[in-house]
């Protein structure tokens, strides 16, 4: 059993190595959507590259556009100017107006509104100050004045292309004989909306109060609120392995099913040996942990997996250990709804105990218990736009299968509610 142990912890160890070896060498974009992740980049706009003052590509100045948590800003002065428009700042320096024609903008640093014609749009970033230069995110420019906005992968730029409404034309004199066709108006083109990627969150902490009902040779179906359970996991990036620690703790008072004359109140239990006792009433405590090291087979986040339980009591019985297998739906992290579960079976959990009651016919005897595991857990999480911090409620539980040297089997499930936090 050691042995096993030890391979799975090196296998775990071996995986983390090889996924920090090949950071360096991973380019800083999502594939899915050609978004980078973040930096500074320059703006092509109507082909001709456009930077404001000052810029990293020209001693050492700040680039047009600049990319953070996957969102494009653009400089709000220079890109309006780049149009046509005017641009003012108040007296305190917060709040920035552009003009052009009819149409007028005005944003606040710090504030997530617009407002764009009397109108107020909420923007998913605010504005923000960055090395001196005012930045707005592209929805901005886009939704203010009909602006084409892509993001070009392969070139690392982000394009705009900007072709401003016809002006109206001079009345002239026309014989009235002459009739004089209309010219075409010129289309404003529609704005176009850029694809940010979802965030990637590799990690995540739970802890859970859990309701949880016992079933075994001490309960019948007790329980008590003073149980918990709590998980972390890590999907290494760019690499199919993922690591997982799942613990559980169960309490409950033992079931009061003999009183004395002197109103002393008895727990009647099968032992391992085969007979009866009685023990008085008691706060029992009954935890598992298992550490898993789990391969991806399917997305979103699935996995088949190899785990390594241990169990321990307060009330004497042996600690029982067994490596098993499983499947596992970590969570996504998207904004609102998101599902995970697991199912792990450990086919042989045992450990030896020994008989110590001398009035027994069996003291001294050592028993090897065995019991088979299974665990399960069915969750959502719901998660908040930009918080670290989600809900998650579900169902879990364990049933352990008496194989040798066990009196009866067990249970333990019920429903949970807690909060995590995804890094």
């Amino acid at each position: 059993m050691k042995s096993l142990r030890a391979a799975l912890f090196l296998a775990i160890l071996a995986a983390a190595c090889g996924n920090v070896a090949n950071a360096d060498s991973v380019a800083p974009t999502n594939p899915s959507s050609g978004t980078p992740l973040s930096g500074e980049v320059p703006i092509l706009y109507n082909d001709h590259t456009v930077y404001a003052k000052p810029d990293l590509l020209r001693g050492r100045r700040v680039l047009a556009a600049f990319i953070k948590n996957h969102q494009i800003y653009v400089p709000l002065r220079s890109m309006f100017e780049q149009m046509g428009a005017s641009v003012e700042a108040s007296a305190d320096g917060k709040t920035f107006i552009a003009r052009k024609s009819r149409t007028t903008v005005s944003v606040r640093l710090g504030s997530s509104d617009v407002t764009i014609d009397g109108e107020t749009r909420r923007l998913d970033v605010p504005p923000m100050l960055y090395r001196g230069v005012v930045l707005v995110p592209v929805r901005v420019i886009s939704e203010a004045l009909g602006a084409y906005v892509l993001w070009v992968s392969e070139k690392r730029l982000v394009v705009v292309r900007y072709v401003p409404p016809p002006s109206p034309p001079a009345p002239v004199a026309v014989p009235v004989t002459v009739p004089t066709l209309a010219p075409s108006p010129v289309p404003t083109p529609n704005a176009t909306p850029v694809s940010v990627a979802t965030p990637y969150y590799p990690g995540y902490i739970e802890v859970a109060a859990w309701a949880a009902r016992s079933y075994n040779e001490f309960s019948d179906g007790k329980y008590c609120p003073d149980s918990y359970l709590s998980s972390a996991a890590y999907a290494f990036k760019n690499s199919p392995f993922a690591v997982k620690v799942d613990y559980r703790l169960d309490s409950y008072v033992t079931s009061d099913n003999l009183t004395d004359a002197l109103k002393n109140h008895y727990t009647r239990f099968a032992t391992i040996d085969g007979g009866t006792a009685l023990t008085p009433v008691f706060l029992a405590r009954q935890s598992n942990v298992d550490e898993r090291l789990e391969y991806q087979v399917a997305a979103p986040r699935i996995y088949v997996g190899l785990g390594d339980i241990q169990t321990a009591n307060d009330y004497g019985y042996p600690r029982l250990s067994g490596i098993g297998f499983g499947i596992e739906k970590l969570p996504d992290f998207r904004t609102a709804i998101n599902l995970s579960g697991s199912a792990f079976y450990y086919p042989s959990a045992s450990g030896n105990y020994t008989v110590t009651n001398a009035a027994s016919s069996n003291a001294g005897k050592v028993y090897q218990q065995q019991y088979a595991i299974v665990k399960y857990d069915v969750g959502v999480s719901v998660v908040i736009a930009r918080s670290p911090i989600y809900l998650h409620v579900g169902y879990s539980g364990d049933r352990y299968l008496a194989k040798s040297n066990a009196p009866i089997g067990q249970t333990h499930a019920g429903p949970y509610i807690g909060l995590g936090a995804k890094f």
